[in-house]
């Protein structure tokens, strides 16, 4: 039996308010499971090592990788701006993306859709989200066997009550889809684990490196957004449909599994 960790990130605007405005329309969360000893033994050193090698930094002050940070090439990232650095940089993280041992989850919320199928009743969007989510994190616990928790990054405090109480519920009731003994049996706390950006956690900085492309495939697929750039996370998602998105375990298929759009 192995010990996993799912780490979460969100990208877009959680409200209902601006639901109409094409930029805050959706929501994404992305979850990245990871086995303990491989975060540990595999993908923290090698994430550090990278830092070191690309990264100048303060001693007492740890690079931290944050996409929009990097896509704009601010410090610590500035180094990026030389092309030769941000071709070798690039190549060194697809090549961790590639071999590190990770599955990855993405549910998209059309908030709009949500909004207006849904006249009277409106689920939070992020705990919808974070519910559906759980959901297939507590499935691939059971059918591997396995025990796990959950980590998310801090959105400040009132909103972290508010998320710490929908957990508690998720854990304490389970959902139509995955019964409370399915749950506590695989779950190892009802307690959600809730780190600042500052904490510098591997796991939350996987997941904010594939959290924004990801997002952005699931618009496309969908004909939600239209976009034909040609971008550098369209190799990490690359990688995420060759080996990395969780699927049905029969069938290979990763719609309605590594990937999710609500409503």
């Amino acid at each position: 039996m192995g010990l996993y960790r799912i780490y979460i990130d969100e990208a877009g605007n959680h409200d209902l308010t601006h639901a109409d405005d094409p930029n805050q329309r959706f929501l994404s969360l992305t979850g990245v499971i990871l086995e303990s000893r491989h975060t540990l033994e595999v993908v923290q050193p090698e994430m550090d090592q990278i830092k070191r090698e690309f990264f100048q930094s303060d001693p007492d002050t740890p690079i931290i990788f944050h996409r929009k940070e990097m896509v704009n090439r601010v410090p610590p990232f500035h180094a990026l701006r030389d092309p030769q650095t941000e071709q070798a940089f690039n190549g060194r993280l697809l090549t961790c993306l590639a071999r590190w041992d990770y599955r990855a989850i993405t549910v998209v919320i059309d908030k709009k859709a949500h909004r207006d199928q849904y006249q009277m009743w409106h689920y939070h969007p992020y705990h919808y989200c974070l519910a559906v989510l759980l959901e297939r994190f507590v499935l691939h616990l059971h059918y591997g066997s396995n025990r796990g928790d959950v980590m998310v990054e801090s959105r400040g405090r009132i909103e972290d009550e508010k998320l710490k109480d929908s957990y508690r519920r998720l854990y304490r009731n389970g959902t139509d889809k995955i019964a409370v003994e399915r749950w506590q049996e695989r779950v190892t706390s009802e307690e959600l684990k809730i780190k600042p950006k500052s904490a510098n956690i591997t796991g939350l900085q996987l997941a904010d490196l594939v959290a924004h492309p990801s997002r952005r495939e699931i618009l496309i697929e969908n004909q939600l957004i239209s976009d034909d750039r040609q971008v550098f996370g369209d190799q990490i998602n690359a990688i995420l449909r060759q080996s990395k998105y969780l699927r049905n375990r029969q069938t290979g298929e990763i719609r309605g599994y590594g990937k999710k759009l609500l409503p």
